[in-house]
């Protein structure tokens, strides 16, 4: 009897009902929508030995994306799954817990009063609102000067996520883009300079490169867009991509202004998923002011019985993680908050210690404000090279830390990233530290690994 026949024959369902897994010898459901269902247990079994097959979430280096939550916080998402955030006039608990949470964020980044904000689901959609009224804010200033209202640009360095790009393609912006450099991995006043002019909507600046975790000049593009305020005449606005840095630099950088404190900066992103120490996604878009967010990209809206103002590009969504970023705030607080940004600090630097000990890398920026993680690179070219180390970590040793090459012009530059989170132990960092040591002598006495066994598993910085 054919494994197919088998499979289908009365005695096998008997058996599969009884003893369990009817996916053990059976192909799994793929191409075509099934005639029929199957078993709750039989269901649960199949997506989840089918998932086993994925990486570890903890050994996951690559991504800034939260992968563990208290088990309270997981009780209170798994209890508001069910409810639709966009329904004010049915949650009305938890539209004002967003508002909370927005107030907290804009007290976080020194809002000089009272402001407004929205919830996202990402700091991807955050940034296509705080982009889009920078655009609407632009075109209505040139509006009442009587000037054209056409070819906009937006600056911004190639440090950026791709997002900012993607603002520009889908909504009609030129990208004025700074390239990068070998050795210079974000971007200040001069580079920005010349690309401004009366049709500059904003200037975007990131906190926390997905690169090397640094941050653009901040406080000299502002200076700088002062000056041509004074000089010029030009009021051009500064948004802050705080998407990795915003729930890092106030607490371990306290001092360090690059918030609502600077004068040209009118609105800030930032993502409750990654160290906002949320599950994804949730994100999160501050003003500076109310009147800098543009009124006509705020929709009034009658549904369900209550009008609403609504600031979004998606509309339904869940409410748990809304929830869960207050538990966050609420739970740790800036004591709380503080305490795990520092042991991530203090375990980044262990690792980054580690790795100049073994005398054959170069730790990037270690004496720099920095997000917590490690960036290096091989000191020397040899037999092998940092894609090498990466496949050899993930392959044999099941890391995840991916190795890329910069963005134009450093595209020759190859990194690798460490991302060192929450949940990541000193003795992780130790083992971690042997692993990548281990992998450097095995690929010392193969030779370095073969092209047609390497596996770049990971070619990009990772979000």
């Amino acid at each position: 009897m054919s494994t197919a026949s088998q499979n289908d024959s009365p005695q096998y369902e008997a058996d599969a009902a009884l003893f369990g897994n009817r996916f053990a010898t059976a192909e799994v459901p793929s191409r075509e929508f099934p005639a029929s269902g199957m078993t709750a247990v039989d269901a649960m079994r199949l997506v989840a030995e089918d998932l086993a097959l994925e990486g570890d979430p903890a050994r996951n280096l690559a991504t800034f994306v939260t992968t563990w939550m208290e088990p309270e916080a997981q009780r209170l998402i798994a209890a508001n799954l069910h409810r639709n955030f966009i329904d004010h006039a049915e949650y009305p608990r938890t539209a004002e817990i967003e508002q909370r949470c927005i107030r907290m964020l804009a007290d976080l980044f020194h809002a000089p009063g009272s402001t407004t904000g929205a919830r996202t689901q990402g700091s991807s959609e955050a940034i296509m609102l705080g982009a889009l009224s920078l655009k609407w804010n632009w075109r209505t200033r040139r509006g009442a000067e009587g000037a054209a209202t056409t070819n906009p640009n937006l600056v911004f360095g190639g440090d950026v996520h791709v997002v900012w790009e993607k603002f520009c393609r889908y909504f009609d912006v030129e990208p004025r883009i700074v390239p990068l450099a070998p050795g210079k991995y974000t971007i200040g006043p001069d580079d920005v300079e010349p690309h401004i002019d009366e049709n500059t909507i904003g200037v975007a600046a990131v906190l926390g490169t997905t690169f090397t975790g640094h941050k653009d000049d901040i406080v000299g593009i502002n200076d700088l867009l002062v000056r041509i305020k004074q000089e010029r005449g030009l009021d051009v606005p500064l948004h802050v991509d705080g998407a990795s840095g915003g729930f890092v630099w106030p607490f371990l950088y306290p001092d360090s202004p690059w918030d609502f404190r600077l004068e040209q900066v009118r609105s800030i992103n930032v993502s409750g998923h990654k160290f906002g120490l949320v599950y994804p996604g949730i994100g999160w878009l501050i003003f500076r002011e109310t009147a800098d967010l543009a009124p006509d990209l705020v929709f009034e809206e009658n549904y369900l019985g209550k009008t609403d103002a609504t600031f979004t590009l998606n509309f339904s969504t869940g409410s748990a993680m809304v929830i869960a970023q207050y538990y966050n705030l609420v739970r740790y607080g800036r004591a709380g908050y503080a305490y795990i940004m520092r042991n991530m600090q203090q375990n980044a630097r262990v690792l980054g210690d580690k790795l100049e000990a073994m005398g054959r890398f170069e730790v990037i920026g270690r004496d720099e404000e920095q997000l917590p993680l490690v960036a290096f690179r091989l000191a020397e070219r040899g037999s092998f090279d940092e894609f090498d180390i990466a496949w050899q970590l993930s392959a044999e040793r099941g890391w995840m830390v991916p190795a890329y090459t910069l963005p134009p012009n450093a595209q020759d530059v190859t990194i690798m990233r460490a991302l060192v989170k929450e949940t990541m132990s000193r003795e992780h960092v130790d083992t971690l530290a042997r692993d990548i040591e281990e992998a450097c002598t095995t690929l010392s006495r193969k030779g370095g690994a073969h092209e047609s066994e390497r596996r770049k598993v990971v070619t990009g910085p990772g979000h």
